[in-house]
């Protein structure tokens, strides 16, 4: 894959077909400010499933991500700050509904929009060191890149509210517990998991995670019927495709495989 980006404060490698994405601006905690997102959103513009099966994300330093950069915040008159916001739920809707599988390797501080980044990730593996935090309420402002959303979805609007009133810490046992991580992992192994677990991911059939990234959020938003009918065409696209015929001979005969991309 090749992506240009403005700043210094996001870095690309590859470790084979798995693009690892390191938000890298540790003297600031990874703190976002615009140039950072910017340079997310070209990340995931540029994301292409034949150059990449999966991406792990991470961030340099001793924290994923401290949110929101205030000192650098901008004074803008409320339609500015409305497009700024829709700004970053393009880019992590993007993210979340790319062509590839994302997996979040958790450290340190995991605080306001840092944790809005990790929520677009599909798998995350943060480490004892991790601990997840909104405290917009104790500095005036309320969440904009889509924790009203994607937070909400996994604690709840409740706990959600509770946590932003009071700016209440989670460490990562808790943040297991609620959701916000599904493993947890010793100080300094989270990017290995993430990136074992990104290499088993991409093995998967292709259309198989297409279906988990695009289909389940979309039913988890329907009424019931609907989410059965949008379960049976997934079900239907996915065990009729020749990566399915594959899979079952692969597991009648007792063999492992990877299926292989397109």
């Amino acid at each position: 894959m090749t992506v240009t980006f403005s700043s210094p404060y996001v870095e690309v490698a590859k470790k084979g077909r798995i693009a690892v994405l390191t938000l890298n601006r540790p003297e600031k905690r990874n703190a976002v400010c615009d140039a950072l997102i910017e340079d997310v959103n070209r990340f995931v513009v540029s994301l292409d499933r034949k150059d990449v099966d999966a991406v792990v994300l991470r961030g340099a330093g001793g924290h994923f991500c401290a949110g929101l950069d205030l000192a650098e915040h901008k004074d803008r008159p409320p339609f500015e700050g409305v497009k700024h916001s829709m700004f970053w739920h393009d880019t992590l809707e993007r993210l979340e509904f790319g062509p590839v599988p994302v997996v979040a390797a958790l450290h340190g501080g995991v605080i306001g929009g840092g944790l809005e980044i990790a929520l677009a990730a599909h798998v995350r593996v943060a480490e004892e060191s991790a601990f997840f935090q909104l405290p917009e309420g104790r500095r005036g402002i309320y969440v904009g890149g889509g924790a009203s959303v994607r937070v909400q979805k996994i604690i709840g609007f409740d706990r959600m509210r509770e946590m932003m009133l009071t700016g209440r810490k989670y460490d990562a046992e808790e943040g297991l517990r609620l959701g916000l991580c599904h493993y947890v992992v010793p100080k300094g192994a989270a990017f290995e998991k993430a990136l074992e677990l990104a290499h088993d991911v991409a093995g998967n059939a292709e259309m198989s995670n297409f279906m988990m990234i695009h289909a389940l959020p979309r039913i988890a938003d329907l009424e019931r019927g609907g989410g059965f009918f949008m379960e049976s065409l997934a079900a239907a696209m996915s065990q009729t495709s020749e990566d399915a015929r594959k899979g079952i001979e692969a597991f009648l005969k007792k063999q492992k495989i990877r299926f292989e991309k397109k």
